[in-house]
């Protein structure tokens, strides 16, 4: 069956709940776009946050926006235009792009925890294990990492015959639903065998993230001065966030068992493990960083302002 296009999943029947969906989308892009905005341009214009963290903190932060909009735009088109369609390459597009941005940002999120294993356990050596080279050899090794398991993914998805029409029950082209519209005699072995080798990978990270934190934590217990103890923490908290929102998310999604699935299950599922991080991350580090919120906060046209003109600087 030759298809050129696919119908993607409606978020609403009447045109009053498909306006009320648009302007909700609409205003948790713009939420997205002004976090990980503001993150962006404060790391990349404030010397003060030149450092390996923030570094990092920038790529998690572009990561995000590139995540949100591979799937935002097209369903507030959709819901705005009353349509369903998406071309046969849009498609091919959305799946490329949303897995090179998970994947990478998976491998950014592994590397922060080796950044903060290093700082706290071993800060002799931090300026020579995580110099300038070494950073942007690792972030450059995260997003080709999203590349070829974009790549691996998306390749072995759209070589498969397709029997079951064009239908996806999603607001974006997933790989588990473009599955389910493939021939009964596919060669699901060899997307078998890749599922199979990237959860390993991923189990993989994990487990290195979780062994840094043990010995992050023990290393911070010994710390004698409360005060180095709080400043650790607060490095440390925001990125174990956004590590347990990002795994706990995707594992609901993809571990879930399949006799509680559901087009509405699904719907939720998916909007929580790929609208609701990218959303929440700029919250979740600026909340516990004062250095982050200081270079955010000079940025803001009324900063320089006085309590006494904060008033006519609001009403301009």
């Amino acid at each position: 069956m030759n298809i050129f296009h696919f119908l993607l999943l409606a978020l609403a029947d009447t045109r009053q709940l498909q306006l009320l969906h648009f302007w909700l989308l609409l205003g948790i892009y713009l939420a997205a776009l002004l976090g990980n905005g503001l993150i962006s341009t404060a790391v990349a214009c404030h010397h003060r946050l030149h450092s390996p963290m923030y570094f990092f903190l920038l790529n998690l932060a572009l990561l995000d926006l590139g995540c949100i909009s591979t799937t935002l735009p097209k369903a507030m088109a959709n819901a705005l235009w009353d349509t369903r369609d998406i071309s046969y390459a849009g498609c091919a597009a959305q799946v490329f792009f949303l897995l090179l941005f998970f994947g990478a940002e998976y491998s950014i999120l592994t590397i922060m925890s080796y950044d903060r294993y290093v700082a706290i356990c071993k800060p002799l050596h931090y300026g020579t294990l995580m110099d300038s080279r070494a950073c942007a050899t690792m972030a450059a090794a995260a997003w080709a990492s999203g590349v070829l398991y974009s790549l691996l993914h998306t390749a072995s998805t759209f070589t498969m015959p397709l029997c079951q029409g064009n239908a996806v029950d999603q607001f974006f082209c997933e790989i588990a639903q473009l599955l389910k519209l493939s021939c009964p005699e596919s060669d699901y072995y060899r997307e078998t065998v890749i599922i199979y080798f990237s959860l390993c990978l991923i189990f993989g990270c994990f487990v290195f993230i979780v062994v840094s934190y043990v010995q992050i934590f023990r290393a911070v217990l010994r710390m004698p001065s409360e005060q180095g103890r709080h400043k650790a923490f607060s490095t440390c908290l925001p990125h174990l966030a956004v590590v347990s929102l990002f795994v706990s998310t995707a594992m609901v999604a993809y571990l879930k068992p399949p006799s509680v699935s559901s087009p509405s299950l699904d719907l939720v599922v998916s909007f929580l493990y790929s609208v609701v991080p990218p959303t929440l991350n700029p919250i979740i580090y600026s909340m516990r960083n004062q250095e982050l919120r200081d270079a955010v906060r000079k940025m803001m046209p009324c900063s320089h302002f006085s309590r006494d003109k904060l008033l006519t600087c609001l009403h301009k």
